[in-house]
């Protein structure tokens, strides 16, 4: 039995729903059925392997007449069960006596969950779900989702990318303090605040003592203020975030509440001619993380940081950090916010105008172009007349010989034609380009004897009429534009750009905009921890992977990579995370091949190719690390949130050489039995490091829970791809049927 089981009636009879709850459920009709029909596997599929913090798109009549019937759902999740995993001994259909047991073993989740032990004494033990209740907790997920996530609020957000993009566009922030919920676990008094929200909206007890008995057996368990929430741990249950931003919900209400009296106290001015920032509030939530940022003055900001500090702690007795809670300076300061640091700068800051180096650089390159592009014209003219005088030569060698041809039109005519056109073309070609005009107009009109006066006075005057007309006729062609008409064009030029530096000058004075930047320290921190550099900072091998098979060594540095790409693919400063994963990674990778092989680096790149090539099951070439090219062109323009980032840097799984097969594949709803073992190994055990210190690991780095370390889990080729790859997670994988190998 597990711990806190003892004490569940005592809990439970201190949840009890109020009188003015509201009922979503559909009315029984007189002619509907005692019991909801079985959903189908299919549909249970879909429903577990939907995104997990995607919101719900399922109807809420329907899943809750599935909910109000837990042996349903439990007979169904045991069918799919035995699907998944045939090694399973199958129990006898229960009669319909049994239905109300089946239902009283759902209802008791203790029944579905497995406890796993550390591999140090000091670790504490983890109670993970089997795939029943994991069903029964989506359910419930998407249930509470249809109901709740209509009301939440706007800056509520359930993808990273969407509350940093937001962020991004908060314009004049002035001050900004990010509420510091220090760490603790998820009580019973706030389980029970957090019922008593549920049960305003949703009026029924079965549904409610279910929910209880999911707090009180551990099977959902987590901490507030901690870096595991959002990240697809296993130790996250499917169902923390849908009850965390419930939790939550009445600090959202008290920040709309503030947001509301700011705006009506400031109102924005209606003239447009007047610059003017008005005072405002702004507000990120991301699960038990909340940013505030405001565009007022620093006492409005304390005042509202009290008022959120008060709610959390008188509405729902959450500890709360006050030295870390501080208020910052959005100008000079840098906070940082779901891993990554915000500033607020000036819009030059964020477009730097171009120096005169680079407007030089880049007159140079274009003219390096547009020579190189001439070269390209010249040559195909170059080939197309020289295929012309090819021809024009055959036939004036076969008309020599006497030879006669019969044409129903002159060809000389067209021949002189062909030959008009492109010259015409030919000059007019060189005639577009004023350095080729002025550099002809220079050489033609300067040093002159004929334009000193005491010459032309002893030269006859048709001689001098003569110059000056030809000297007319240059200026007219060789220089279209005159004197005057240049000094206009460079006067209008200088206007422009004052009007241009006025303009950057008033916005750097009255505007700011928030600038998001990859903290740069933690990543070198993360990179030297997990081992892909020396202290020099250069690229190292990893010994650890030298056990693993070539494909699955660069399967794990690509889920590496792909992660971070995909995570601070919408940061200011991303070229450094593609600096990053192009050389520290790669060469890494490099480097832990050639260890393998005992070869140099030179002999593995030619091997393997520069975009790390592997060979798959039936002799193909795959590439699975990012190449140069892909990366090179990634940046903000994806529009969906990256996958959870469930620790794939602090993970390895070790292939283990035992051949036998049958054991099942332990990924949801698989049954295949041609499976190879793989022991997990976690990078905070092997180091011996606490994750809790951040002084010796990296500060808001997930790690996996310690008592996954050396447990072996089978699992076929496909899946075994995906979870080193990052398109599964843990949470994906069935924890409860570890192998026990020695």
């Amino acid at each position: 039995m597990l711990p806190r089981l003892a004490d569940g009636r005592a809990c439970h009879r201190l949840i009890v729903p109020t009188s003015r709850a509201l009922s979503n459920a559909p009315a029984p009709t007189p002619n509907a059925p005692s019991a909801a029909a079985p959903s189908s596997a299919a549909d249970l599929e879909l429903l577990l392997r939907r995104g997990h913090y995607s919101n719900s798109t399922h109807r809420f009549h329907s899943l809750f007449s599935f909910l109000s019937h837990p042996s349903v759902l439990l007979a169904s999740a045991l069918h799919l069960s035995r699907r998944a995993h045939p090694s399973l001994p199958t129990p006898p259909q229960p009669p319909p006596s049994t239905v109300a047991a089946a239902a009283a073993a759902l209802s008791s989740p203790s029944s579905h969950l497995r406890l796993l032990l550390p591999s140090r004494i000091k670790g504490q033990p983890l109670p993970v779900p089997a795939l029943p209740l994991r069903l029964a907790l989506r359910c419930a997920a998407s249930a509470l989702d249809a109901v709740f996530a209509p009301r939440a609020a706007t800056f509520a957000y359930r993808g990273r990318h969407a509350a940093i993009r937001y962020l991004r566009s908060i314009p004049s922030a002035s001050w900004f303090f990010r509420v510091a919920v220090s760490r603790q676990p998820f009580a019973p008094r706030h389980a029970r605040r957090l019922l008593d929200a549920i049960s305003s909206k949703v009026d029924d007890p079965g549904f409610l003592e279910f929910l209880n008995e999911l707090f009180v057996s551990d099977a959902v368990a987590f901490e507030l203020g901690g870096s595991e929430l959002g990240r697809g741990l296993p130790q996250e249950s499917e169902l923390t975030a849908t009850l965390v931003n419930i939790f939550f919900d009445r600090v959202d209400r008290e920040v709309m509440a503030i947001r509301k009296e700011v705006h009506k106290k400031h109102p924005r001015m209606k003239d447009e001619s007047v610059r003017h920032t008005p005072v405002r509030v702004y507000a990120v939530r991301y699960l038990d993380d909340i940013l505030v940022v405001t565009s007022g003055s620093k006492m409005l900001t304390i005042e509202v940081r009290d008022r959120v500090i008060a709610a959390l702690e008188r509405d729902l007795e959450v500890k709360v950090d006050r030295l870390e809670s501080s208020i910052h300076s959005a100008v000079s300061e840098k906070i940082e916010f779901l891993g990554i640091e915000f500033q607020a700068v000036s819009p030059s800051v964020m477009h730097r105008p171009m120096s005169e180096k680079a407007k030089r650089a880049r007159k140079k390159y274009l003219k390096m172009k547009a020579e190189k592009a001439q070269e390209l014209k010249n040559a195909r003219e170059t080939r197309r007349k020289k295929l012309g005088l090819k021809i024009l030569n055959h036939l004036f060698k076969r008309v020599r010989r006497g030879e006669e041809f019969e044409f129903d039109f002159q060809i000389e005519y067209e021949v002189q034609q062909l030959f008009k056109d492109w010259a015409e073309e030919t000059v007019a070609e060189y005639f577009k380009s004023h350095d080729h005009c002025r550099y002809w107009h220079r050489l033609l009109t300067s040093g002159d004897f004929l334009s000193l006066n005491r010459v032309r006075d002893q030269l006859p005057p048709a001689l001098v009429d003569s110059y000056d007309k030809f000297q007319e006729t240059l200026n007219r062609v060789l220089m279209p534009m005159g004197g005057h008409d240049m000094i206009e064009e460079e006067r209008l030029a200088e206007e422009e750009e004052e009007k241009q530096y006025e303009k950057r000058t008033i916005e750097d004075l009255t505007e700011l905009k928030m600038r998001a930047n990859v903290p740069i320290d933690l990543v070198r921190k993360a990179v030297k921890l997990a081992g892909f550099t020396n202290s020099m900072g250069r690229p190292r091998p990893i010994k650890l992977l030298l056990c693993l098979d070539d494909a699955d060594i660069i399967k794990w540095y690509a889920g590496v990579g792909w992660r971070w790409l995909d995570f601070f693919c919408c940061c200011r400063n991303f070229k450094m995370v593609k600096t990053v994963v192009t050389y520290h990674l790669r060469f890494s990778c490099f480097l832990t091949l050639a260890e393998k092989h005992e070869c140099t680096k030179r002999q593995a790149i030619s091997h393997f190719t520069k975009d790390l090539k592997v060979a798959n099951d039936d002799e193909m070439a795959e590439v699975h690390f990012p190449t140069e090219q892909e990366i090179r062109m990634m940046g903000d323009k994806n529009l969906c949130d990256p996958k959870p980032v469930d620790g794939a840097l602090t993970m390895i799984l070790v292939r283990l050489a035992i051949d036998d097969t049958s054991y099942p594949c332990l990924a949801h709803f698989c049954a295949k039995t041609d499976t190879l073992l793989y022991r997990i190994r976690l990078l905070q055990n092997r180091l011996n490091v606490d994750p809790l210190n951040e002084k010796k690991w990296v500060h808001g780095l997930s790690a996996i829970h310690e008592s996954l370390n050396k447990k072996c889990l089978p699992l076929c080729s496909m899946h075994a791809s995906d979870l080193l790859l990052g398109k599964i997670t843990l949470q994906d994988i069935d924890c409860t049927q570890f192998v026990d190998v020695d």
